[in-house]
């Protein structure tokens, strides 16, 4: 048997060295019968077990070659020699970048199993539950053929259930979504802690199986994770927070009230400042007084925090917070939105009385605030993992951030065919119309041609905007609002046919394929439209990956207003500077794309800087159980 031996053949160290004698041991394991391979993968297992160092090359090549061998055998694949290279650079705890469409699902799968092979657990994490569902089933026949285990964590599911999950050799899940269940086991552990030593004593005798554990995880040992820029670095601006709600009325409602007319009168630069980096007001000393004005009747009796902190929140929710783009408004519920994928969450909300103000904005009932039972940022929770590694298509340009703060190597993955995209000049506009009219026009003449069209927007009010323009010209198009899931999977994954024109946030339908046929390549590939950029261009790379994939046809073109986000908030020189260059049609003949970048660069920076001191506070609290601003 190989797996008793393979100590004995010596590896040279280096990932480029290990692909072929990975691929050669593959190949000596394909006569084996279904039963010989679980033997050798137990076998193997207790070779790791004996000698835990799985980064020695041997062992590298030894584990990677029995997996290969059984995604041959489940699905019918073999790993290029790009895909296997990131498999070995996974398993040594490195972020792998790849760009889109080079098949990083199964390159997971294939580090989900090297990893899993000492029996410590793996938990595998993608950015949606839709995908950890897909991916799950993926690995399933695959991890059989080892005699290993799959389970998947649901959101917000049963304890039962999920321990069992957590049980299985790979556990697939969101990256929240095991965050949560490890505060959830925190609050486990804390109330055994505090419980009398009579009553933990009546438990342990009513429990029916030997070793029961009282939480559902088993320890934070492997992590790998999908997306891993989106996961580790885009959804570390807010903390993981456990709550429960109060209660339905809020008992504060009248407050919140009063502070939204209070917010109406205050005057910017004269009352308050807004931070350009956390959208987050400060009174000025004239906007305190007025505040506290004769003329303002202040509901005192009903106040759970300073009045100016009613009054700063209300500012927050008319002036940073924007409907259709950072929440939506359905059946009388606030239901935020996802910036980084379009996608609405259906049970969460912002603490601190933020939400509550939004919904004095809007009209609406006010609920009570869900109360903080513990709280983690998402940097301190991966950094618990032993080992984490990731891949995505854009981890060129995090690198210090990503070795920093997890101290993860990023290692950039060759494509496996050149690339063919034709990336068309940014066009710039003076004013958002004049940039979603340009936009249906080069859409139409693309559509003539018989190209299908994939237009990413940041927002949904931006996707409605355009859908209008679409409609009235008579275009047919899907669009896609964060509703859908399955449906939301399978309409990218039709965006590539002949015709098609797909509206869609940024990053909706991540990690879905989209085909391409023939007849559409000969035509030109797919297009993509950037219809508004970023605060970090690492998104836009990802939509723009999105087409001409795997060496095949493709093109994209990004663009720009003087009104878009990005400039409003950090570029008021540049919004000046397209202005003063349109012409009639509202377009400017000068291409201010290095500007563009460079602004794009300083908004980078500074969420940066706000990651960074989100994380040092944590740090400096040390405690989970307290109050935070975004919550499940």
């Amino acid at each position: 048997m190989w797996g008793a031996v393979f100590a004995r053949k010596p590896v040279r160290r280096g990932t480029e060295t290990m692909v072929a004698p990975v691929r050669s041991l593959a190949r000596s394991l394909q006569p084996l019968s279904a039963d010989e391979l679980i033997r050798e993968a137990a076998h193997l297992r207790t070779e790791f077990c004996a000698a835990p160092q799985s980064g020695q090359p041997e062992q590298l090549v030894a584990g990677i070659a029995l997996v290969f061998e059984a995604l041959r055998r489940a699905h019918k694949v073999e790993l290029y020699d790009v895909q296997l290279t990131a498999v070995l650079q996974l398993a040594q705890g490195h972020i792998a970048q790849m760009q889109t469409g080079e098949g990083k699902t199964f390159v997971a799968i294939a580090t989900a199993g090297f990893l899993a092979i000492p029996g410590s657990g793996v938990h595998v994490m993608t950015p949606n539950s839709y995908l950890a569902e897909r991916d799950c089933n993926l690995a399933i026949p695959v991890m059989q053929q080892l005699g290993m285990t799959v389970g998947l964590t649901p959101e917000q599911g049963e304890t039962s259930v999920k321990q069992a999950a957590y049980d299985c050799d790979v556990t697939y899940g969101t990256g929240h979504e095991f965050g949560f269940d490890y505060l959830r086991d925190q609050l486990t552990l804390r109330r055994e802690q505090s419980a009398t030593l009579g009553s933990r004593l009546l438990r342990d005798l009513q429990q029916t199986g030997p070793d029961q554990r009282a939480t559902m995880q088993r320890g934070l040992v492997h992590a790998v994770v999908d997306e891993a820029d989106s996961v580790l670095i885009d959804d570390a601006a807010s903390p993981l927070v456990l709550s429960v709600s109060q209660g339905d009325r809020a008992i504060d409602h009248e407050a919140h009230l009063v502070a939204c007319e209070v917010a109406g009168l205050l005057q910017p630069e004269e009352h308050y400042r807004i931070d350009v980096v956390t959208g987050k007001p400060q009174l000025l000393p004239d906007g305190q007084q007025r505040c506290y004005a004769d003329d303002i009747a202040i509901p005192t009796a009903v106040l759970q925090r300073p009045w100016t902190d009613y009054v700063e929140q209300a500012l927050r929710a008319e002036h940073t917070f924007r409907r259709n783009v950072h929440y939506v408004v359905e059946d009388e519920e606030v239901r935020i939105v996802d910036e980084t994928t379009g996608r609405i969450f259906e049970d969460r909300s912002w603490q601190d009385g933020l939400h509550q103000a939004i919904e004095a904005r809007e009209g609406l009932p006010i609920t009570a605030e869900k109360e903080s039972l513990a709280q983690i940022t998402r940097q301190r929770f991966f950094r618990l993992y032993q080992n984490l590694c990731g891949m995505t298509g854009t981890a060129v340009g995090c690198e210090a951030e990503l070795r920093v703060v997890y101290r993860s190597e990023v290692a950039e993955i060759p494509l496996r065919r050149p690339s063919q995209r034709i990336v068309r000049p940014t066009r710039f506009f003076a004013t958002r119309a004049d940039k979603h009219l340009a936009i249906v026009e080069s859409v139409r003449e693309l559509h003539d041609q018989g190209r299908p069209v994939l237009i990413g927007t940041q927002s949904i009010s931006e996707s409605c905007a355009l859908a209008r323009l679409f409609t009235e010209r008579g275009l047919v198009f899907q669009l896609l609002n964060g509703l859908q899931n399955e449906e939301e999977a399978d309409i990218v994954h039709r965006a590539g046919e002949l015709r098609a024109i797909t509206i869609a946030t940024n990053l909706a339908g991540r990690g879905t394929d989209i085909p391409v046929a023939r007849v559409v390549l000969e035509r030109g590939g797919l297009h993509v439209v950037v219809a508004e950029c970023q605060l970090s261009s690492r998104m836009d790379r990802q939509l723009v990956g999105r087409g001409a994939r795997q060496g095949n046809a493709g093109s994209a073109e990004t663009f720009v207003s003087a009104e878009d986000t990005l400039i409003q908030r950090y570029g008021g020189w540049l919004g000046a500077a397209i202005c003063r260059e349109a012409g009639a049609t509202g377009e400017a003949d000068v291409d201010f794309s290095r500007q563009l970048r460079r602004l794009q660069g300083a908004a980078e920076k500074l969420q940066f800087h706000a990651r960074a001191e989100l994380l040092r506070r944590d740090i400096s609290r040390d405690n989970l159980f307290g109050n935070a601003a975004d919550d499940a």
